[in-house]
């Protein structure tokens, strides 16, 4: 099974491998994150797309706004397929932007405000295969609508598998998911991240501490202590300048 990456080049190249895979079981609603802080994706998304050349014109990239959509069509010239925005128009519009020759989507990094929009194109999309790129739509089923609609959204959101997920989360910790693999915790140690602990399903925060809190008490013979969260931003960075070298 995959380890955890020793470069940013090594982890999109994972992030492809698990996609195909992915897709080859017959997934069709797909989530790829590689959640490191000031990480520049369309590097990232230009290195990921070809793993969709078989598709040529019958992709279709979708970008949460017309202007990233349109830097995307300066700065990738000569591709083969199609580039639009999600935008947040009218039924009709979103008709327009999914056409019957359509035959696979990539979203790249969609947002909180574009939801509503694209939970109206993947419905209009149907069965057809989609990946999202970093989509950051964390917590959105809880802002500004109701109860049933958050319901729908949450159904929406159980729907997308998580193929690839990469982020490190405390300093010298690390939680990684490379499908078909389980979820992993990798924690720091010698200056090697080494694999701790498989779950089946993404732990929450809690449980990450929990899971934490008990693999230090194994590992010492003193009273257990509550795990240390240094800065965030200070273990990110960290994370990624191991990444780099």
């Amino acid at each position: 099974m995959p380890e955890l990456p020793n470069s940013l080049e090594d982890a999109i190249a994972q992030a492809q491998v698990a996609t195909q895979a992915a897709l080859a079981d017959g997934y069709t609603k797909l989530q790829v994150e590689l959640l490191f802080p000031e990480l520049k994706l369309m590097p990232v998304a230009q290195q990921f797309l070809p793993i969709f050349e078989q598709y040529s014109d019958k992709l279709k990239v979708l970008f949460p706004d017309a202007g990233s959509a349109g830097l995307a069509r300066r700065d990738w010239t000569d591709v083969p397929f199609k580039i639009t925005d999600i935008g947040t128009g009218r039924a009709a519009s979103i008709q327009s932007k999914i056409q019957p020759e359509d035959e696979i989507f990539l979203f790249i990094a969609p947002t909180s405000p574009e939801l509503p929009q694209l939970e109206k194109i993947c419905e209009e999309i149907g069965d057809r295969p989609f990946v999202m790129l970093n989509p950051f739509l964390e917590d959105a089923g809880k802002i500004g609508i109701g109860y049933a609609a958050r319901q729908t959204r949450i159904r929406f959101f159980n729907t997308i598998e998580a193929c690839y997920y990469l982020r490190p989360v405390y300093e010298g910790v690390a939680l990684f998911r490379c499908y078909p693999g389980m979820w992993e915790i990798w924690v720091e140690n010698g200056g090697e991240y080494q694999k701790i602990v498989e779950l089946p399903q993404k732990p929450s925060g809690d449980d990450l501490d929990l899971i934490l809190a008990k693999g230090q008490a194994s590992t010492s013979t003193e009273e257990a202590v509550p795990v240390k969260k240094p800065s965030v931003f200070r273990g990110l960075q960290r994370f990624i300048q191991a990444l780099k070298n």
